[in-house]
């Protein structure tokens, strides 16, 4: 066995050969999703920092491997492991300071940034995505190591799963993919808004992918506590995880999504007609919690989304949690949604430019509601109504608990560290 380092203690059973069961959403589909289960001794590694870590990965290689994450690993680290901050990524010349007096509207207009501050920040970004962009390729299995008290973290990583199949990602803690070099979109939503690079997990152009009990949020800089810009929140984190490019047959299991603005985008763009007959999504008991947006918001895909935990705090922001848009065909049953008295059952589901919601078994606040109804009651005026008609049956799923039951389960057993 080939080991990059030693973990703290030992498995007391070794999950890392496990691989997703029968008929277990989406990624059971046809050949289904073994990971990296087949991996011989000589590939099978524990890493502890972020050097381990990128050899195991071994740029994104086919070949079987079985990685196992103990403790945690900083992605901003140099190769000897030392801590490497905004500023230590900055070159020529970049500046925030000068970068915001180079492009402030009253002045820059809405023209996209150019010129030298841009150039700088560009080429500061480049120097940022060269350390956290991890590539995982085929026939992966990353297993983080630990329990609900000791769980392993990868912190400032972006895993990104490009054109990768066959792969398993389960028990690790993702958290602050932090982006210290924010681009100024002037023409964004009428109003302009700041762009960031860099999602936990992106999966682009990926199939056969089964992400189970992954804790993903900001934790450590959330975007709510940082300046305004230009009359606009400096948003330093993109997605938790998104799913496009024509990813496809992806199960997403016994998750939580925390502490996050837009959470899981299933879809590039509604031009993009190549993500037609793509984008298979099951989402099943996972757990979004203050998460404002995006969870998720559809494109193209047919989700099954199954006994799911939705939790707003109090005073928490938010603005919707199904996203319906371009031909997407969402299949929900048997979620669970507890908000404060500012969210109501009108505001869950919103309508991008999407046409059909299945959704049975609801319960909003302890009571069943039927969100396509209230959905096409309440919006009418200014969203597109819904049909229930999505055009497809899910067959591919594990029991459906009822919607009170799930809820129990998911908040006791969602997240990293607990797999049973």
């Amino acid at each position: 066995m080939a080991a990059l380092g030693a973990p703290a203690n030992a498995e007391a059973r070794d999950i890392s050969r496990d691989t997703l069961a029968p008929n277990d959403g989406w990624a059971a589909h046809g050949t289904g999703t073994t990971g990296g289960a087949a991996a011989d001794d000589d590939h099978v590694y524990t890493v502890t920092d972020r050097a381990e870590l990128v050899r195991a990965l071994d740029g994104g290689s086919d070949t079987p491997k079985i990685i196992k994450v103990a403790g945690t690993i900083d992605a901003n680290t140099d190769d000897d492991g030392d801590r490497l901050g905004c500023a230590d990524y900055a070159t020529d010349g970049y500046s925030l300071t000068k970068y915001l007096a180079a492009y402030a509207p009253h002045t820059w207009g809405s023209a996209k940034p150019s010129g030298v501050q841009e150039e700088a920040r560009k080429a500061s970004a480049d120097r940022q995505g060269e350390r956290v962009e991890l590539t995982v390729g085929s026939n992966t299995t990353i297993l983080g190591l630990g329990d609900p008290k000791n769980t392993a973290v990868v912190k400032g990583a972006s895993l990104q799963l490009k054109g990768a199949d066959n792969v398993i990602v389960r028990n690790l803690d993702l958290r602050d993919a932090y982006d210290c070099f924010p681009v100024w979109q002037p023409n964004t939503g009428g109003l302009g808004d700041w762009k960031t690079a860099y999602d936990n997990i992106w999966l682009s152009g990926a199939t056969h992918v089964w992400i189970d009990h992954v804790t993903l949020s900001d934790k450590g800089h959330l975007d709510e506590d940082e300046p305004t810009y230009f009359g606009r929140n400096y948003l330093r984190h993109d997605g938790l995880l998104d799913i496009t490019n024509a990813s496809d047959l992806v199960t997403v299991s016994w998750s939580r999504f925390a502490d996050h603005d837009k959470a899981m985008l299933i879809g590039s763009s509604d031009s993009a007609t190549g993500d037609r007959g793509k984008l298979r999504v099951t989402l099943h008991h996972n757990e979004f919690t203050s998460v404002v947006q995006r969870a998720p918001r559809v494109r193209f895909g047919q989700v099954h989304l199954y006994n799911n935990r939705y939790v707003v705090p109090d005073g928490a922001p938010y603005r919707y949690s199904w996203g319906v848009g371009t031909e997407s065909a969402l299949y929900a049953e048997n979620n669970a949604f507890t908000t404060p008295g500012h969210v109501e059952a009108a505001d869950l589901v919103k309508s991008w430019n999407g046409s059909a919601l299945h959704q049975t078994g609801t319960r909003f606040n302890g009571y069943p509601v039927d969100l396509l109804a209230i959905h096409n009651a309440y919006n009418s005026g200014s969203e597109r109504d819904l049909s229930a008609d999505v055009g497809w049956t899910p067959t591919l799923h594990t029991v459906i608990d009822s919607a009170e039951a799930a809820d129990r389960a998911v908040a006791g057993d969602a997240g990293a560290g607990r797999i049973p």
